[in-house]
């Protein structure tokens, strides 16, 4: 659908290229043959100047949005690439140490624990593409809608990012609202909260301290608010980070392992459940919040 699109793109822009040169064409013509009509050959070149102008803003646009394409494209596939190759190669190296030396009890289950959290990695990165391709907003795959209490998939995530980056409970503080009730599919809403505490403790640093808090607003929605103490994002970052393979250029983004679709999923899942995601932040160095808003629902007894 992507690759189908980029070339209808590419094919209109061709085409109003070699409109334009027909039209400078049949003008030059038009020159030659009504050569002493000057009002009609005002209003034409009048009209080539002004075609011509629209024609280079919009051949200009395209291609600036298609450089920055390929830019977050190449970006996407070199971030996936790592994220792959590298816990593959790591439990490779283990298995072949393994395979080829005598290893004491205590280092192999040391070898075996860390093989099972590359393999957590590696599976957590082609789950995150392949969930990307579910919820997109073209998407057609239908939710599985049930009630779900918000406060336990919470829980439930901080238990999971706490042993992935082996973190001490100190490191991230839940301030739990009132128990809510939202509407919505369960693998989808996981994933969302998830993201959004991960990525949290990512751009935190060594120091890690992160507030996750839940609040009803209006008795209508529920905000789930995660705040980290990290780089914080300029202004003009702020909707830019929700799109595909956006990351904050930087020298933070190449420190920081990611794909660029964290974000983007949550916000995917936000709008699919009628609901919003959004980031606030002072700006750099002054930490970010990013808030993820779900309808409520009420269950009659």
């Amino acid at each position: 659908m992507v690759v189908a699109g980029r070339r209808r793109s590419i094919a209109f822009f061709i085409a109003l290229g070699v409109g334009l040169i027909s039209v400078i064409v049949l003008l030059y013509i038009g020159w030659v043959l009504l050569r002493w009509h000057t009002g009609i050959l005002l209003f034409l070149g009048s009209l080539l100047f002004l075609t011509i102008i629209v024609g280079v803003v919009l051949n200009t646009t395209f291609l600036v949005r298609e450089i920055r394409r390929n830019e977050q494209h190449d970006a996407f596939i070199n971030a996936v690439t790592h994220e792959l190759k590298t816990p593959v190669a790591s439990i490779r190296l283990y298995l072949e140490t393994l395979q080829t030396r005598p290893v004491d009890e205590i280092k192999r289950r040391e070898f075996y624990r860390t093989m099972v959290d590359d393999s957590d990695r590696l599976l957590a990165t082609i789950e995150q593409v392949l969930r990307t391709g579910r919820i997109g907003s073209s998407s057609r795959r239908k939710l599985h809608l049930i009630p779900i209490d918000l406060n336990s998939v919470i829980e439930e995530c901080l238990v999971r990012t706490r042993t992935l980056h082996r973190l001490g409970p100190e490191s991230i503080e839940y301030v739990p609202g009132p128990v809510v009730t939202v509407m919505g599919d369960p693998d989808e809403v996981r994933a969302a909260v998830s993201n959004l505490i991960d990525n949290a403790v990512k751009y935190s640093g060594s120091a890690v301290k992160v507030l996750v808090e839940t609040e009803a607003v209006a008795d209508k929605f529920v905000s789930l608010r995660v705040r980290d103490q990290g780089p914080g994002i300029p202004k003009m970052e702020l909707k830019q980070i929700f799109k595909r393979f956006y990351r904050v250029p930087g020298p933070l983004a190449t420190r920081v392992k990611g794909t660029g679709l964290g974000l983007y999923i949550v916000r995917s899942v936000a709008k699919r459940h009628g609901g919003r995601a959004w980031a606030e932040s002072e700006g750099p160095g002054l930490g970010s919040t990013f808030i993820l808003q779900l309808p409520i629902v009420k269950l009659t007894k």
